[in-house]
Parts: C-alpha cells; structure tokens; sequence
C-alpha cells in the first residue's frame, strides 16, 4: 500500500496540516500521525505510525498520549472502530477491553474534535489506495474496470461495505452484508445449517462466515460426527486445521472456505462490484494460503452463466495493516472537503 513508505515531515508539512488516525480492534490498536498528500490517487500520506497492544494501556487517551510524548498535538483525530457510535460520541461495541468516548479522548489528550467512523466504512475508504504490496491474488485481473469495489471482512461479525466511485469522489455504502440469510450448496452445508436451525429460526450468513461463525461450523461438524469439541477459539481451529492434525477443525475450515467463496460471488453479483473484490482483516491473513488452496475460488465461480462475468472481476485477500487509519485519514478528508 503506498501509504506504508512514509515521506519526510519536512517535504510534507508546507502542504497541509497533519491529524491523528487511529484504528481501534478488539486486541491492537494502530496509530498514524497522517495529512493529506495533494494526490488525488493516493490522498493519504502516513507520517508515522506505530502499533499497540490494547492490554497493555488504560484506553485509548494512554495510547495517544504515548503515540504524541511531547510533542506538538494535531488538533483533530479519527478513529475507526467496531460498533455504533452514539450522538455524544461514545461508542457501543463488546469487542473492546475497555469505553471508548470521542469527548473523554479530547478532554484526556487536549485534542479540539475527536471523530469516530465505522471500522469497516474506513477500510473501504482505503480501497482506491491499496496496491500490490501485502496482497494476496485470488482470481480475475490484475486490475477492475472503473466501478462499485466492494469490501468484506470475517472478523466479529461480517463487515461489508461498498466504495462507489462517483464524478464527485467516492461514496462508501455501509451494509448489514452478514445478516441475510447463509444459503448451503453441498449435502455437509444442508446438514450443518439444519443442525444450527435447531436452537434459532433465522441461521444469518455471519453466523457461519465469521470468527465465532467458525466455531458454529466446527461444534456443527462435531455434532454431526457424534464427537465433542476439542478446541475452544477460531485460532485453535485455523491452527489444527493447517497444521492438519484435527479432522473436524479441517472439515470445518474447508466449509469456511467454500461458504466465503459463494458468498463473496453473491455479493459481487448484488452490488455490480465491477470494479474488485477486497478481503480484508478478520481472520484471513491467518488462512490466506489455507484459502487459496481451498474451493473458495471454484465456489466464487459456480454462478451458471454469471460465472463468466465473475471471473472479470478481481478477487484479492488484502493484509489489514495500515488500511484501518488510511482508511479513517481518507474519510475525514471526505469529510472536510464536503463542508
């Protein structure tokens, strides 16, 4: 991604004012000290960036306040997270160690406007930045035609979202991608969504394509194998299954893999994405070769005749890195421009 190669602060600084970009997940936090590039292609410019471990600060004001030490302070940060940010700039999200409120942080760092976005709405503001470097080449060109790009994650849940390029800038439309309804293909998926319609009515395709979702599958294929579960996290289940030494978290992974796989051809078929498919964050990196090998490609494909439109449209695993607070850079500036 360009944004990786940070410039020199002193070519940068006579072109615009630099701002904090944080990407807040469930165990890290990342970091940049960022500002606008003046390039259109690649709007922004990483000054410098740093990578923290949630457990080990209080919150995020610590964590800023680390990144800054004594240092001149930006008078604006975006953060990008999990969750649904509240009008008074708190956030609701079960995946972070400890609150997090837009009006604390200003208050806490001596910062004058603290933003909060979507995590998955930032990354795919960073779309149009993403180039070959940290990517992972599934299927279809090198390269989309100009067009809706879309960009789907299986982390907690399964985010999606859609950056439109339009003769004003880009639109990012945020989806609830994962709450429609999982559609099985094989006679193991029929079994296994059977199996999880017994304890609910409505088996939601993120109830299967995500991180807990790889545990649904897994205690499934367990299930219907009359044996109990052995391992207790999506990282002890993608572990086993590479390293091949539990039958079940393989089967299970495979099953992960193919359901992505329709899914993802679904979707790129929903939303016109002509111009690329990203698989971004989650646990992807994890399986990026796990999954190239897998029937996630031959599964994307199957569509009938639309397979052939399908196999147009290219299909990458992207590795998160950077994308979070380029991506929460890119939508502040959206933003700024736009008042």
């Amino acid at each position: 991604m360009t944004a990786s190669h940070p410039a020199p602060a002193h070519v940068l600084s006579r072109v615009a004012p630099s701002f904090l970009a944080a990407d807040v997940g469930g165990t890290h936090v990342r970091v940049a000290r960022v500002q606008a590039s003046g390039d259109a292609a690649h709007p922004v410019q990483v000054l410098e960036y740093r990578k923290y471990c949630n457990a080990d600060h209080a919150g995020l004001s610590a964590i800023l306040s680390d990144f800054l030490g004594e240092g001149p302070r930006p008078t604006h940060c975006v953060v990008a997270s999990a969750g649904y940010a509240r009008e008074d700039g708190t956030v609701i999200t079960a995946n972070l160690p400890w609150p997090l409120s837009a009006r604390q942080v200003e208050a806490d760092v001596g910062l004058q406007r603290v933003y909060i976005v979507n995590d998955f709405e930032a990354v795919a503001y960073a779309a149009a930045q993403v180039d070959a470097s940290g990517v992972l080449h599934l299927c279809g060109p090198d390269t989309g035609t100009r067009g809706p790009t879309l960009v789907v994650g299986p982390g907690t849940g399964l985010g999606a979202a859609l950056w439109i390029p339009t003769a004003h800038g880009p639109v990012v439309l945020p989806t609830e991608a994962g709450q429609p309804t999982l559609a099985a293909s094989t006679e193991l998926e029929m079994a296994i969504v059977r199996h999880m319609q017994r304890d609910r009515a409505h088996v939601s395709i993120e109830h299967a394509i995500s991180g807990p979702g790889l545990m649904n599958l897994y205690r499934a294929v367990c299930a219907l194998q009359g044996q109990a579960p052995t391992l207790a996290s999506p990282d002890a289940v993608t572990a086993a299954a590479m390293a091949d030494t539990d039958a079940h978290a393989r089967q299970a992974l495979d099953v992960f893999c193919g359901l992505l796989g329709s899914t993802i051809g679904d979707m790129a078929l929903f939303y016109g994405a002509h111009g690329g498919v990203y698989l971004a964050g989650g646990i992807l990196p994890q399986i990026r070769e796990y999954l190239h090998a897998s029937t996630f490609v031959e599964r994307y494909l199957q569509k009938g005749p639309m397979g052939e439109a399908l196999a147009r449209i290219p299909v990458k695993v992207v590795e998160h890195g950077q994308l979070g607070v380029v991506g929460a850079a890119s939508w502040y500036l959206q933003q700024q421009s736009a008042a």
